[in-house]
């Protein structure tokens, strides 16, 4: 359950957990004369106190500030649990959270041992871009004005170091999910990014890297626009379509039954739907059980 802390830069810090499947994320944190900022919290109380036992091997500081770079909860769950003096997040971040109903139902996923999740939602908020300081080094925490992966992500952004926590923007060896977004968006997401020129990328899920891995998460999301178009001219559901569908290359990513809820965000977005429009998210998991041969989806959170 550990994961292995990576020094990216003087005093900037991955939490890089293997192996990024379902409710297994990646975090981080910078260190600074004013305490510690961290950079997500966990999916269970087990995991973000393992977290922060990684944080206390470098810095007994306290955690003066938490960023959530998006509300899924494997980022969010574990926030009570850090104890930061902060939380912050995009405005639409906080409104998710608000809403959140709670762990997933048991058959969807098998049993997880959540722990003690107190929900603590955001208490500063911003909608495009927020400036911290970690002493002399700027933070920029910035959102690019549509939904992606989500509604609400934002990423992390160190210009001195060229490195870039990017939330679940990016995966790295694992299937990228953009039920609760917009591919179009994403993929313009994805350019801006690019334009940031960043050397090294902490992706949400799978290992540090460099550009590359926005450059892989753009390609298979290409991929499942070019899948979506054929197959809704075609006239099937796009569980008919995840069924008959040869994810070639993509195929030896984890999670690829999550190709029928891209799938469906690419319906709807194909159907005029707005961009982060609410779908049946309860119809977009079925499916994914079903592609998944009725057996829950793999969890070792």
């Amino acid at each position: 359950m550990t994961g292995a802390l990576q020094e990216i830069a003087p005093g900037v810090f991955a939490y890089v957990q293997p192996d990024g499947s379902w409710f297994i994320n990646n975090t981080g944190f910078i260190t600074g004369p004013d305490g510690v900022l961290a950079i997500d919290s966990c999916a269970t109380e087990a995991r973000t106190r393992a977290y922060l036992a990684a944080i206390r091997t470098v810095t007994t500081a306290p955690v003066a500030a938490l960023v959530n770079t998006h509300h899924h909860p494997d980022h969010t769950n574990g926030n009570g649990a850090l104890g930061a003096a902060a939380v912050i997040a995009h405005t639409k971040c906080r409104d998710q959270l608000a809403r959140a109903a709670g762990p997933p139902p048991a058959g969807l996923f098998g049993a997880v041992d959540w722990g003690n999740i107190t929900p603590v939602l955001p208490g500063i908020c911003f909608d495009s871009r927020l400036d911290l300081y970690a002493g002399d080094r700027r933070v920029e925490l910035l959102h690019f004005g549509t939904p992606a992966h989500t509604t609400n992500d934002i990423v992390v952004w160190l210009p001195q170091d060229r490195v870039l926590f990017a939330g679940d923007l990016a995966f790295n060896g694992g299937t990228p999910f953009a039920l609760s977004g917009s591919i179009a968006g994403w993929l313009e997401v994805l350019g801006a990014l690019g334009q940031l020129a960043p050397a090294v990328v902490i992706p949400g899920h799978g290992a540090p890297g460099g550009p590359g891995v926005l450059e892989e998460t753009g390609s298979y999301l290409e991929f499942v626009q070019d899948a979506a178009a054929k197959a809704h001219a075609a006239g099937m559901t796009p569980l008919e379509a995840a069924a008959e569908l040869d994810l070639g290359r993509y195929a030896a990513l984890t999670d690829s039954e999550r190709i029928v809820g891209n799938l469906h965000r690419a319906y709807a977005e194909l159907n005029g739907r707005e961009r982060g429009s609410p779908i049946d998210d309860a119809q977009c998991f079925t499916d994914m059980v079903t592609l998944n041969g009725g057996a829950p989806l793999r969890c070792m959170a």
